[in-house]
Parts: C-alpha cells; sequence; structure tokens
C-alpha cells in the first residue's frame, strides 16, 4: 500500500460510526459504551481503532477511539434535534472528496481500507457525522464570528527585521490604590520613588506590591523596551542602574519601576503598530474561589478564540476583545502586556474595586508593513478556527448533560 498522509484532514473531521454493519461473531455486537441511549458496539469501537490504526494516529488508540465514539454519539444526537440530515448525493460526493485527498478514488480508497479490515459502511459514517457536524456548527455560529483585518495582520505577523531592540531589566512595584487608601498609597509610593538600593526596593516590594511578583522581590526578567507603553518608554530609558521612576497612577493602583540594567537585544524586534488582547471578566476578585475558576478557564485555553467558547451563552461584557495602539491602551493592562508572549495569560488585574477578577491574554502584536500575502486565505483560517472553539464548546456542554457508562 503506497503510504500517504492522512492525519490532518482526519482529524478535522470530526469522527464518527453509525450501527449499521454485517453480521458478525457472538459478541461483537454487545455494548462497549452507552451514551445516553445510543449504544457504540464491541465492532464499532474496534474498527475505530483500525481506522485509527491506518490513518497512523499516534497515541494510545483505544481511549482516542473511545472518545472520539463518545463525542460521535452526541453529535448525533443534537443533528438529530435539529432535524439534519446528509443526502445520499451528499455523502457519496463527501467520500470522494475525502479519498481524493490521499489521491485515490471512493472505490480505491475503499478498497484499501477493506484490506486493512475496516468495512466501506465504517468509512460512510465516518464522513457522514464529520461533514454533517461541520456544516451545523458553520449554520449555527457562522453570525457570531468576525474576522477583522487586524485579525489578519496579527496572523501574518513575521520576526521583525529591523535594527536590534534595546531589552531593559526592571523591578516592579503596584500598590492597590482604591479611592479610601488613595492618599496612604500615594505616601508610600512617594517613599519608593526615592530609593537607590535594589535591596531596599525588593523589601519595599515585598511588603507593599499587589502583585505575584512581590515574592521575587518584584523582579522581572529581560524584555523589550517596545514591549512597553510608549509614553513610559522614555522614562524607564532616561533611569541609571537602581534609579526608580515616580509614582505612575494606574486605575486602583500606583506603579513604581526600577531600573537594574539595559542590554541591546539578543533578536530583532519592530515596534508593534497595535496590540491586540483579550478580557473576561471573573466574579470574586482575588478570592481563592475566583482564582481556581479562573486557573480552570487558563488550562483550557491555547489562542484567544477559545475564549469564545468559554463566554458562550454569558453576558457579552464578560469578554472583551481589543486591538489597539499601544498608546491607547489602559495603563494597566499596558504594564501587564509587556511582560506576555502571545497566548500567556495575566491574573493580577481586578475590576470594580477589587470585587472583578481579570483575566486578561495576550492575542497579538501586529508589526508595521505586513502586506503581500493571502489575506482571503487566512481569513478562512481564522474563522475555522473560532467555529472550531465554539463547536468544541458546544460538545463540552453536550457531553456534560449525557449519561455515559463504559464497559
Amino acid at each position: 500500500m503506497r503510504a500517504f498522509t492522512i492525519t490532518a484532514f482526519v482529524l478535522a473531521l470530526l469522527l464518527g460510526v453509525g450501527a449499521n454493519r454485517p453480521a458478525l461473531a457472538q459478541g461483537q455486537f454487545d455494548a462497549a459504551i452507552t451514551v445516553n441511549d445510543r449504544v457504540i458496539t464491541r465492532y464499532e469501537l474496534a474498527q475505530r481503532i483500525r481506522l485509527l490504526e491506518v490513518f497512523r494516529t499516534p497515541g494510545d488508540l483505544n481511549r482516542i477511539a473511545r472518545d472520539a465514539l463518545i463525542e460521535d454519539r452526541l453529535k448525533e444526537q443534537e443533528l438529530d434535534r435539529v432535524g439534519l440530515r446528509l443526502s445520499d448525493a451528499a455523502l457519496a460526493a463527501a467520500v470522494d472528496d475525502f479519498a481524493s485527498r490521499a489521491d485515490m478514488t471512493a472505490d480505491q480508497f475503499a478498497r484499501m481500507l477493506a484490506q486493512n479490515g475496516v468495512d466501506r459502511v465504517t468509512l460512510e459514517d465516518f464522513v457522514r457525522v464529520g461533514v454533517s457536524w461541520r456544516d451545523y456548527v458553520r449554520s449555527r455560529f457562522n453570525r457570531q464570528v468576525t474576522v477583522t483585518d487586524a485579525d489578519i495582520d496579527r496572523a501574518l505577523a513575521r520576526q521583525g527585521t529591523g535594527a536590534a531592540g534595546i531589552e531593559v531589566l526592571l523591578s516592579e512595584i503596584i500598590i492597590a490604590a482604591p479611592p479610601e487608601r488613595a492618599a496612604e498609597a500615594q505616601r508610600v509610593a512617594g517613599q519608593i520613588a526615592q530609593m537607590r538600593s535594589f535591596a531596599a526596593f525588593e523589601d519595599a516590594a515585598r511588603q507593599v506590591s499587589a502583585l505575584p511578583s512581590r515574592d521575587n522581590g518584584g523582579r522581572l526578567g529581560w524584555l523589550p523596551i517596545d514591549n512597553y507603553p510608549p509614553q513610559l518608554q522614555n522614562l524607564l530609558l532616561g533611569l541609571r542602574p537602581g534609579e526608580v521612576t515616580q509614582p505612575i497612577d494606574i486605575p486602583n493602583g500606583i506603579a513604581l519601576f526600577q531600573m537594574r540594567a539595559v542590554r541591546e537585544g539578543a533578536r530583532r524586534t519592530q515596534t508593534p503598530a497595535s496590540i491586540a488582547y483579550a478580557t473576561y471578566a471573573i466574579p470574586g476578585g482575588q478570592t481563592p474561589a475566583a482564582r481556581a475558576a479562573a486557573q480552570d478557564i487558563v488550562d483550557r485555553l491555547d489562542t484567544c478564540d477559545d475564549l469564545y467558547g468559554v463566554a458562550r451563552n454569558q453576558p457579552p461584557e464578560m469578554l472583551q476583545r481589543a486591538d489597539l495602539p499601544p498608546q491607547d491602551i489602559p495603563g494597566d493592562i499596558a504594564l501587564e502586556l509587556a511582560q506576555l508572549d502571545p497566548g500567556e495569560i495575566s491574573l493580577n488585574l481586578t475590576r470594580d474595586n477589587g470585587q472583578t477578577l481579570v483575566l486578561l491574554m495576550l492575542c497579538g502584536r501586529t508589526a508595521v508593513g505586513q502586506q503581500g500575502l493571502d489575506r482571503e486565505a487566512v481569513r478562512n483560517q481564522i474563522r475555522s478556527q473560532r467555529l472550531a472553539g465554539l463547536a468544541n464548546a458546544l460538545v463540552a456542554d453536550l457531553q456534560a448533560a449525557a449519561t455515559i457508562t463504559q464497559r
């Protein structure tokens, strides 16, 4: 059998197998898994494992097959609920398209699978659920997904080609300053601004800083100066080692930075034309319960697009996305973003006088002068990624509400 690569488009088709099967030996029709009132037989499980073997899927194939078949039953249940059916003609066309990606006709592909112990009905059901689910997701969620030119610019971002940039090594202190404590916070900040000792600043950070970096004496790692808000860059570069900025007002707080060192960057950078980020509001502020809820969300995130699934069916103000020139970003958010790479998350900020925890995620930095690539193809790719996030969230909801028994 000629080797071919098929894993990518197999994963893109969300796997599915139906229940019609030829006569088999006693016991193969026994239930291996029950999903609500729908049975997955031992034969179907064995067929899925064989299919994964043919596609050279890595990992624990028994577990992968079980998880995929459970999801398929949930999808089939939802498709039945909305009355979505794939016609015989549409299924035949979909199977033809599937086989063509391996440079085969549908009949050739079916024969190859049969030689490896996979029957044609398995192939047809595999394709039927994947295509039907894809069409359903598009019809249900398409209006919820908007891809802007700025989204495309970020996706096209590449490593900068300018001169090596300047990097700074800072220490930070953020003093919480709600209205009732503003005067005292200003007094303490004024004292810290006069410090010139690294040890004194670190002691102050451990005592008064509201950020987790206080446990490290407020010390930050090397960061490009361009990561910081433009209005702060000249101020920082004007400091000599040991010197501290004057107090910088941010929402409900005061920021101070101590310069530890400056160097020419080891990597080339470009000043971003805009910075895209997302915020998600979590009630409870910095309480243990709110932090635990936030960490549960963080564990499910890879990109900002994943937040669409988290915020689905919630008030729109819970999730906010912005794409702004650096100088237009609120000060406390800008300072947090300076320390993040795309896809990284901060849980340091709050709103509503500390009653709401802000999950802040950096989506990307867009450099100036990105032209000449296939923007429409990128737009379609981003749309597909966001639809996939919403679809995954829907499957998770269906699974949470289902009764699943495995044997």
